[in-house]
């Protein structure tokens, strides 16, 4: 039996703290039961005790009309909540559903899914919104909430999330009965960290509005401050004008809605190239060396701020075969895939000789600088043509004879570089925002593992 983990437990001991009967031996391993241990040297709580409730989010009816989000598990993750491409509620909806209107403080998790149970995102909004089915909520109630999230989104927190997963190869699911359950450590320290949460998040906004500043410049540039595209459903085409110039008979292709967007970027008061002669495409597909290590980046990869969020690292031989792309520092990776067109990111130093999926275009441009670019690709009037010019069944995506037709706005160079200078100032505190949340996770991790003292002392350290 030598190599495998083996844990005996007293059938009274697997009966103490179980709250969701559980016997496979999953639940039992040895590093579950060491967290236990050193947990059982702190003063501790159960979430239940020291929350207001958990409980599970609802089913409800959505509008697409609706301006009222519900959020899902695509809008959670990393300690944080977005409202990027929520559903959708209406008013009449939300006030039915008042216990799961969202408060700031609220802590939501994802509770199902393969891959992407344990998602954090930490409510610090105080917009209209509630939260769907597959999100449970931890509301604290005598416990600081920013603290209670640093908790569950450190070492010890995650550990014991992953703990409760139940469902193997199939669909997990993580229960708001096992969430009830879960051990707390109570420090004296926990309003310090709270504050950090509190500050990263407040940083994170700061963020987020210096990219809305860049964005808005663009389009002020453009003329699309006030611009409302057509809603005609109808536009009549004839044969040259249609199918005999384009090969494309399906309706939507021939929205005015489109035509808006192109004489709004063509009567630009600069000038516009159409995009095989703005920019520069690396559609030539590389193939790593076997026994060589990359890092690899995916859609899931991609931040909503135009961000590379994280990467998969490992050997050739075991990235997927769609991993062929190679990018350089100052590339712009824009997704091709309908329902993501908008998962676009500036690749930064730490990303230079990464491969990405071939689900990416790779562009960059002599005429725009890297920011412009990556604004550019996210704006409105890019976003539909992007949108305009897919085609496909199962996968629906643009092709790159569709790209090379878009038409590029060569922006001024005064332009370019306010919008460079707003970019990389979203980006700075973007990073600030998470050394804060790092910081937050290790201060709760040193003062379970050594004392608070060297907690008070680490972020002393490390907080300006």
């Amino acid at each position: 039996m030598e190599g495998l983990e083996i844990s005996i437990k007293r059938l009274s001991e697997v009966l103490t703290d179980n709250p969701t009967f559980r016997f496979d031996s999953e639940y039992f391993k040895k590093e579950y039961l060491e967290i236990f241990k050193i947990l059982g040297k702190k003063e501790t709580e159960k979430t239940t005790v020291c929350t207001k409730w958990i409980t599970q989010g609802p089913n409800p009816k959505f509008n697409e009309d609706g301006d009222i989000p519900c959020l899902t598990g695509r809008n959670i993750n990393k300690g944080t909540v977005t409202y990027t491409n929520p559903d959708f509620i209406d008013e009449e909806e939300y006030e039915k559903l008042k216990r799961f209107q969202l408060k700031h403080g609220d802590t939501l998790i994802t509770l199902k899914g393969k891959g992407s149970i344990g998602h954090i995102g930490y409510v610090t909004d105080s917009r209209k919104a509630i939260f769907s089915r597959n999100i449970g909520i931890i509301r604290p109630d005598k416990i600081d909430s920013g603290y209670l999230n640093a908790f569950i989104l450190s070492f010890y927190g995650v550990k014991l999330i992953e703990r409760g997963e139940t469902g193997g190869t199939g669909q997990s699911t993580l229960t708001t009965e096992y969430l009830k359950n879960i051990d707390v450590p109570r420090l004296k320290i926990e309003s310090e960290i709270g504050n950090l949460v509190e500050l990263s998040e407040q940083v994170l906004r700061n963020s987020q509005e210096t990219y809305k500043q860049a964005e808005k410049l663009l389009l002020e540039t453009l003329g699309l401050a006030d611009f409302q595209p057509s809603q005609e459903p109808i536009n009549v085409k004839s044969f040259s004008e249609s199918f005999g110039s384009s090969s494309r008979l399906d309706a939507e292709y021939y929205q005015i809605k489109y035509e808006d967007y192109e004489t709004l970027i063509t009567n630009y008061k600069g000038s516009h190239e159409p995009f095989e002669i703005a920019c520069s495409l690396k559609d030539k597909n590389f193939n790593p060396k076997d026994k060589i290590k990359y890092k690899y980046i995916e859609l899931t990869n991609i931040g909503k701020l135009g961000e590379i969020t994280g990467c998969t690292t490992g050997l050739g031989e075991e990235l997927p075969t769609r991993a062929r792309r190679k990018v350089a520092t100052n590339d712009v990776v824009v997704s091709s895939i309908e329902g993501s067109l908008d998962s676009c990111a500036l690749v930064s130093d730490e990303y230079n000789n990464a491969l990405c999926s071939t689900g990416f275009f790779v562009v960059n441009s002599k005429k725009l600088n890297p920011e412009t670019l990556l604004v550019l690709f996210k704006s409105e009037p890019i976003q539909a043509l992007l949108k305009k010019g897919c085609s496909g069944t199962i996968l629906t995506a643009i092709s790159k004879a569709e790209l090379s037709k878009i038409p590029i706005p060569l922006i001024d160079k005064a332009t370019q570089e306010a919008i460079k200078k707003k970019i990389n100032e979203s980006f700075k505190l973007k990073k600030q925002s998470e050394h804060l949340l790092e910081v937050a996770k290790t201060t709760v991790e040193m003062a379970i593992e050594q004392n608070e003292q060297a907690a008070i002392q680490f972020i002393n350290q490390n907080v300006n």
